[in-house]
């Protein structure tokens, strides 16, 4: 990560006085280019003598990552149990919402975000992914005895989803396709720092469906079967998969080595029906 530093006045006098001729401009830009440190892109020997691999994880994406009883659980946490075993290094982990997860593996304060990321082709261009551990689509929910029928009939509607999520991506680009073939859009999207925030919302009918996979809306209904109800596709058919920094191989191998045995085991298909009620293994093993 770049450091931060301070320059004492003398220092910065013995350059003025080396360097008159150089613009101010230049001057500054060489005083602040002496005081940064870059970080580097891990190696696996690094990895190996650090001990650990720094992640990040949502802390209430069910049925993906959650808190339950001051533990984290769900079907992520659970890969991160047999991720551990395989490498024999910790996976250490800082549980927080999701705005703060993909900007910490960006800026390098995480080497990864352990949760349960969408692949996309916009991400693609600042994340490598691992093997996918899951596939999902895009579905809207509602309250139960919405007048929501068809996608079509979100015109008008007010519409959550969660704040830098794919999900609000994919739910912008279906409005614009609803204005394209019906001359109107969605009335309203609203964006949430968290889905909690969003179902209760729904459930108190200040909004008209939520935006989320299919796979976290089911699990929604399953356990608030009595409030909500499933609503169709609005999106094509994708993958999720932990993401690194895009460059940093080590971690990327690593951790990758350690899924994909744990996909020719069986184990990780064994979570999914546990978790998430269905096994994917048709699934690629590279999704970059």
């Amino acid at each position: 990560m770049p450091t931060t530093c301070t320059i004492s006045k003398a220092t910065l006098a013995k350059k003025a006085g080396l360097m008159r001729p150089l613009k101010g401009f230049a001057l500054a830009l060489i005083a602040t280019m002496g005081c940064m440190s870059y970080a580097h892109a891990l190696t696996q020997e690094e990895i190996e003598a650090r001990g650990y691999i720094s992640v990040a994880t949502e802390d209430d994406y069910r049925p993906f990552e959650f808190m339950e009883n001051g533990k984290s659980t769900g079907y992520d946490n659970e890969l991160k149990d047999l991720v551990e075993k395989e490498t024999g290094l910790e996976l250490r982990q800082e549980i927080l919402p999701w705005a703060g997860i993909l900007p910490g593996v960006t800026s390098g304060k995480f080497d990864m975000a352990l949760s349960a990321v969408m692949v996309t082709e916009e991400r693609k261009k600042s994340f490598d992914y691992a093997t996918p551990m899951a596939a999902s689509t895009t579905y809207y929910g509602m309250k139960k005895g919405s007048d929501i029928k068809e996608p079509k009939d979100l015109i008008g509607k007010t519409v959550g989803a969660e704040t830098g999520s794919a999900f609000l991506a994919e739910l912008k680009a279906f409005d614009e396709k609803l204005k394209a073939e019906h001359g109107e859009g969605v009335g309203k999207i609203v964006e949430y720092h968290g889905y909690p925030e969003a179902y209760q919302d729904l459930a108190f009918g200040r909004i008209d469906a939520v935006v989320n996979t299919d796979l976290t809306l089911r699990a929604l209904i399953e356990e608030r079967g009595d409030m909500f109800v499933l609503g169709k596709a609005i999106g094509e058919p994708g993958y999720k998969a932990w993401a690194v920094k895009k460059g940093n191989s080590a971690v990327l191998e690593v951790v990758n080595d350690a899924l994909l045995k744990i996909r020719e085991s069986g184990e990780m298909y064994r979570l999914q029906e546990k978790w998430l009620g269905a096994s994917f293994e048709d699934m690629p093993l590279d999704v970059n």
